[in-house]
């Protein structure tokens, strides 16, 4: 896969997610960068990449949620002005 901007802009969230969920204690077993439409030469390429966080068991997706959940109290309304999605 080469590493247009827009892949190498999705690597660098997939490993900032790592780390930060790392931090909390929470391993997602399989996150990789997937970039739909890749095979396809009418598309000249992919036009974006996905953070793809493939599936985990329960316990470590309870594990997220609890994370996220301790996360949006804490950091409320200021957390979400900073980090928002595009």
């Amino acid at each position: 896969m080469p590493h247009t901007p827009k892949i190498r802009e999705a690597l660098e969230a997939r490993d900032a997610l790592a780390a930060a969920l790392t931090r909390a204690g929470v391993q997602l077993p399989a996150m990789d960068v997937r970039t739909p439409w890749a095979d396809d030469p009418r598309a000249g390429g992919a036009p974006y990449a996905l953070v793809h966080l493939g599936v985990c068991s329960a316990p470590v997706a309870l594990a997220l949620a609890d994370v996220i959940a301790k996360g949006a109290a804490e950091g409320g309304a200021a957390g979400s002005a900073e980090g928002g999605v595009e």
